[in-house]
C-alpha cells in the first residue's frame, strides 16, 4: 500500500515530534503492509512553514535512518498547503512542492470551517500551469458538510479529492463517516490517506478503511483507490469517473 498524506517527518509541523517518533510511526506503517509514504507536512496555516528544499532535505535524511534501522519503508516528498492566494506566484518560485515532485498533483488545505471565495479562481490557475489540485480531507470541512454542492463543482471543473482513513473508518465520529461514504459513493473523491499524525491519537488506520470499502463498495473500488495511489506516485493520470451530485434530501438523511 502507498499513503500518500501523512505527517512523519519530525520536528516540523504537528505530526512526529522527533526521530523516535517518525520510525515508530515507520513500523507501525509497515506492520501493516504501507511500503510507500508521501510526508506531507503543514505548510502556510499560519503555524508552520515548510518549503519545498526544506522537505527534500528532511525526506533525504529520514530515509537514511530508515535505511540505517533496516526498515522496510520509503518515505516520498510532499506538502500539506493551506489555500492561500499567492500559491501560483510561489508554485513558480519554487517554493511550493508537488507530491512526489513530479510537477503533476498538489495538495490544498480548507480551512476547517469555510471554503474561501476565491477557491474557485485559484484551482483554475493550478490548472491553467498544468497541476491537479486534489483537496484534501474535505469531508471535515463545515461548509462543505453543510453544502456538498460546492465540492461537486470543484470535482467537475477537474480537481481531485483524497479523504482520510480514520473518517472512512468511523474514528473521526458516524457523521463524517456517512459522509464519506456519500463522497465515495457519488465518485466525489479519488484517493484514500491516513493523514497520520502519530501512533496513537492520529493512527494510520489505512488497511481499516480499505477493508471497509471493499465491503460496503465492492473490491473494484477498493483496487480504484489503491491503484490510483501509485499513478499519484508516478505522475500520471489517476481514474477519473463522472461526479454525482449527492441530491440534497438524501443528504439531509446522512444525519
Amino acid at each position: 500500500m502507498i499513503d500518500i498524506h501523512c505527517h512523519i517527518l519530525p520536528g516540523v509541523d504537528d505530526g512526529a515530534q522527533h526521530e523516535a517518533a517518525s520510525v515508530d510511526m515507520a513500523k507501525a506503517a509497515a506492520a501493516q503492509g504501507i511500503t510507500h509514504i508521501i510526508a506531507t507536512p503543514h505548510h502556510k496555516n499560519r503555524e508552520w512553514d515548510n518549503d519545498k528544499s526544506s522537505i527534500l532535505q528532511a525526506v533525504s535524511h529520514l530515509n537514511k535512518l530508515l535505511q540505517e534501522q533496516q526498515i522496510p519503508l520509503t518515505v516520498l516528498p510532499g506538502q500539506e498547503t493551506r489555500i492561500y492566494g499567492e500559491m501560483v506566484a510561489d508554485y513558480a518560485a519554487g517554493k511550493l512542492l508537488t507530491l512526489n515532485d513530479t510537477g503533476k498533483y498538489i495538495f490544498v488545505e480548507f480551512p476547517s470551517n469555510h471554503v474561501p471565495r476565491y477557491t474557485n479562481q485559484l484551482l483554475f490557475d493550478l490548472q491553467l500551469k498544468g497541476l491537479t489540485p486534489i483537496i484534501v480531507h474535505p469531508e471535515r470541512n463545515t461548509e462543505i458538510i453543510e453544502h456538498p454542492d460546492v465540492l461537486y463543482k470543484f470535482v467537475k471543473d477537474g480537481a481531485l479529492t483524497q479523504v482520510t482513513a480514520s473518517s472512512v473508518t468511523g474514528d473521526l465520529g458516524k457523521k463524517i463517516q456517512k459522509f464519506s461514504n456519500q463522497l465515495i459513493e457519488h465518485r466525489l473523491t479519488h484517493f484514500v490517506a491516513s493523514d497520520a499524525h502519530n501512533t496513537s491519537t492520529r493512527p494510520f488506520r489505512l488497511r481499516g478503511s480499505y477493508d471497509l470499502i471493499e465491503k460496503q463498495f465492492g473490491v473494484d473500488v477498493r483496487y480504484m483507490f489503491q491503484e490510483n495511489t501509485e499513478l499519484l506516485v508516478e505522475g500520471k493520470n489517476v481514474f477519473v469517473d463522472v461526479p454525482e451530485r449527492i441530491k440534497r434530501k438524501k443528504f439531509l438523511g446522512l444525519f
